[in-house]
């Protein structure tokens, strides 16, 4: 089986070294930053997803968003002017569920099937291989493919037909995103009442308050680490996928549009090419004061 991957940014290139890792033959677009790095470890190159996809049997995108994803797969030398009848496009990027119902759609048309296959588990897992992949799409091409998800990912599930996938993400970003408010408000009522956040932190992880999420952002917070890993921008797309698709469907999430709100600030001050972790300053700045180790 030969892989196409478009999409080499930071979630993208560990992903396809995980892949060549696993011993597939990947092909990538030469104009991305990341082809040579590929190519040098073994990767084949391609002028165009259109050409990327005559080559390949697979296709998988990992882009920002729904009109990137659009583009690479429907615009004009795009995945459907070269997949054959039969391949089968994954795109493992976090978009809108209707626009992978409208993609799928189109490419069902000619013959090609689709996965939305978004991830979660940020950079670190990217790179460990350890992503966790939330899958819709028809069961016997979830079947087919999962062994190429599985080389990138230490859980795949597939939560329903397509367009399931995304909406199990939009689901999983509303988690992470209100963990990280309450984690926010927490360490920073600790710190201001005078309380060594480091034992705070210690003293709930192994308890119902602790998470995944707290784990990993606590530590990062109090050592005023806030280099990406999932940045504020993308996580605010994210987030904006979900309000929308909550009015589509009907449902109110007030705590989301809150948090939405607080990285809306963070952004304006500069902030959106900062680790989602740095939410934690928002609640810093109104209480005058810093969440940090002694």
């Amino acid at each position: 089986m030969k892989i196409g991957f478009i999409g080499l940014g930071i979630m993208g290139r560990p992903m396809s070294k995980n892949l060549l890792k696993a011993g597939y033959d990947i092909v990538v677009l030469e104009r991305s930053k990341a082809a040579t790095e590929l190519t040098a470890a073994g990767a084949g190159v391609a002028p165009n997803p259109k050409t990327l996809a005559e080559q390949t049997d697979v296709v998988i995108t990992m882009l920002p968003n729904s009109p990137e994803v659009k583009e690479v797969i429907l615009g004009v030398n795009g995945v459907i002017e070269g997949a054959k009848p039969g391949a089968v496009v994954i795109d493992m990027s976090s978009i809108a569920p209707l626009v992978s119902q409208e993609i799928a759609g189109r490419l069902e048309e000619k013959g090609i099937d689709m996965l939305d296959a978004p991830v979660s588990g940020g950079e670190p897992k990217a790179i460990e291989g350890t992503l966790s992949v939330m899958v819709g799409g028809k069961q016997e091409v979830f079947d087919r493919c999962y062994p190429v998800i599985k080389a990138m990912a230490a859980s795949v599930v597939r939560t329903g037909e397509i367009g399931a996938g995304n909406v199990t993400k939009l689901a999983n970003q509303v988690i992470v995103a209100i963990n990280i408010a309450a984690m926010s408000e927490a360490l920073v009522l600790a710190s201001k009442a005078g309380v060594e956040p480091e034992l705070v932190y210690q003293a709930i992880r192994g308890g119902l308050a602790g998470s995944n999420v707290l784990d990993a952002k606590a530590p990062l917070a109090m050592d005023r680490k806030f280099d990406p890993g999932f940045r504020i921008d993308l996580h605010m797309k994210d987030l904006d996928n979900v309000l929308a698709t909550s009015h589509e469907v009907g449902v109110p999430l007030p705590l989301t549009a809150s948090v939405m709100e607080m990285m809306q600030a963070l952004k304006i001050d500069g902030m959106g090419d900062r680790d989602h972790g740095s939410l934690i300053q928002y609640y810093e700045r109104m209480a005058r004061v810093e969440v940090k180790r002694k």
